[in-house]
């Protein structure tokens, strides 16, 4: 249910907020907020109790039925929208506004003025309001008012001057006995009773008068408004905090986009002006092509008189010339027609040839931004690109092995920047199905590492294209081996050094030494002469060992010393 405006909820204290009229009926909702009854009963409930299955006894209009048999079980408050939960006799247990109902009554009597009558005669008008019988009186009832010994007493105030006084209204009586007032106070029920309460219900229950009981629990009423008050303050403050935070939050939030708004106003002249060195650049470039591609044509121009001129001659010597005179000017002509012949007529520059727009290249800062996107007025060859490293041709099995692709530009100059479009493909050449995915990392500096895996041995093909050509030396042909087998025996194995000349220590390998000695020659004449394997005798300490496996002793050979 939507809640009430603001401008209904600061209506008079008088009138409720539902209906915008003087409250009939006024009741106290848990969350202290006063509704007439009729009002109330017009309000959605949550859930309501169901009997033997039916959903609901509401009305078509949503109030409730009289008989209070099915109560709804909370409501949402129109004002705070609070859910609160209702008594066992719903809306009808609320506790009556009786603040309320004195405040209507003082505003309907000021509003009647001389035409409100005598509650006593009922004929007379009122003129003045006794506070202690709660009546209005006229003038004849008012002075028989003081006359009797029981009301002498009883303070009477005109009806002028009832404006500001809020006891005005009439006695309190009690629901379950209507012709009595309710004076006394059930300690245990915490409920205001009349004297027939006390006799009948409430006989064993301790009760007292309520004007004496009414000092105690106002005192503690008051203790616990004195705490709501200072939390009143503490919530008053947060959301003075808050409110101060929110300003403060305004005012960062005004100073960053200002700094937006600068930082962008100097991004967008920066833009601008590296948008207009680009195009003046480019309009440098166009006018050197144009003066290279007006060069090349006066010379292709002048290449193509001399082929007329030499053309026409020979064809004239041909037709027209004699014998002596072919044989006399042989030599020259065809010296003539051979160099004409060798001559490189082929256009070098294509449209697009050397001029290329990099947009994400780094192009440097311009006033104070840093830009991108550069003109490139050199293009990659296919053709002049290189490939070097050890593993071109040959890999091993489950080993990473590289190359790299260098770039090079028509002159065979290093292009010294990246972003070129590389494409590598290896294919087993048995397998089609087996296919090695190589990683291509851009250094950036038109080198292009190259990195794989191979896992199947056999022969593979390469293909490296750039710009959907093959480089040059592409396609070619790789070899996967067996991974390398590990040396087993012990390096710089001669035990007759290592033993301090012991000639009977005897070497890992097998060799031996003449004289006796059970080395086998290292630092000595013999064989091999140097620091080896002595599984395999290889001499290299980074190398693999040619020993055949366990078991194969076919190609096994011992060192052997060589005769001094």
């Amino acid at each position: 249910m939507a809640k009430i405006p603001g401008e209904v909820r600061g209506l008079a204290r008088t009138r409720c907020p539902l209906c915008t009229k003087l409250f009939s009926s006024p009741k106290i909702l848990p969350c202290l907020h006063s509704f007439c009854l009729a009002c109330l009963e017009q309000l959605e409930p949550f859930s309501v109790l169901s009997i033997q299955g039916e959903d609901s006894d509401s009305t078509s209009d949503g109030s409730w039925l009289q008989d209070h048999r099915q109560p709804p079980l909370s409501i949402l408050c129109p004002i705070c929208d609070t859910e609160v939960d209702l008594p066992p006799g719903g809306i009808y247990d609320l506790t009556t506004d009786h603040l309320t109902m004195n405040e209507v009554l003082l505003e309907s009597r000021q509003a009647q003025g001389a035409g409100m009558l005598c509650d006593l005669c009922a004929d007379g008008e009122a003129v003045k309001h006794c506070a202690t019988c709660k009546a209005s009186l006229c003038p004849f009832c008012c002075q028989a008012h003081r006359r009797q010994k029981k009301t002498a007493s009883h303070a009477v105030v005109s009806l002028e001057d009832l404006e500001g006084y809020s006891q005005t209204g009439k006695p309190i009586l009690c629901p379950s006995h209507p012709a009595e007032d309710l004076t006394l106070f059930c300690e245990q029920c915490d409920h205001p009773v009349c004297r027939d309460c006390v006799v009948g219900q409430h006989r064993q229950h301790q009760c007292d008068f309520a004007a004496s009981v009414v000092h105690k629990h106002g005192d503690a009423m008051r203790e616990l408004l004195t705490s709501t008050q200072l939390h009143v303050g503490a919530l008053e403050g947060a959301l003075r905090h808050i409110e101060g935070v929110g300003s403060a939050v305004s005012r960062h939030v005004e100073a960053v986009a200002g700094e937006i708004r600068t930082f962008a106003d100097g991004y967008v002249k920066a833009i601008e002006e590296h948008r207009d060195r680009l195009l003046k650049q480019l309009q440098d470039l166009k006018v050197q092509k144009e003066t290279l591609l007006h060069l090349q044509k006066a010379q292709l121009e002048q290449l193509l008189m001399d082929m007329r001129t030499g053309v026409e001659f020979t064809e004239r010597l041909l037709t027209c010339g004699s014998d002596l005179e072919i044989l006399l000017t042989k030599r020259v002509v065809m010296s003539r027609l051979r160099k004409l012949n060798k001559v490189d007529y082929n256009i070098h520059l294509a449209a697009e040839d050397g001029i290329q727009f990099s947009p994400q290249e780094e192009a440097g800062q311009c006033c104070g931004y840093e830009v991108f996107g550069t003109i490139l007025s050199r293009a990659v060859d296919p053709a002049k690109c290189v490939l070097q490293g050890a593993d071109l041709h040959g890999a091993r099995q489950n080993q990473l092995a590289s190359f790299t692709l260098v770039c090079n530009d028509t002159s065979g100059e290093l292009m010294g920047k990246g972003g070129e479009p590389i494409r590598v493909t290896i294919t087993h050449r048995d397998k089609k199905d087996c296919v090695i995915k190589p990683s291509v990392c851009d250094k950036r500096d038109g080198t292009y590492h190259i990195s794989y895996t191979p896992e199947a041995l056999g022969t593979y093909t390469v293909c490296i294209y750039v710009k959907g050509q093959h480089v040059q030396g592409s396609p070619f042909t790789l070899t996967v081996k067996n991974q390398l087998r590990k040396h087993q025996g012990v390096f710089h194995c001669c035990t007759f050094c290592s033993s301090g000349g012991q000639k009977t220590a005897r070497c890992a390998c097998g060799g031996t030494m003449p004289g006796g000695y059970q080395g086998c020659g290292h630092g000595h004449k013999g064989h091999p002469g140097c620091p080896h394997w002595s599984c395999c005798g290889r001499a290299a300490e980074n190398s693999e060992c040619s020993t055949p496996p366990p078991g194969d002793s076919s190609q096994r050979s011992l060192l052997k010393t060589v005769v001094l």
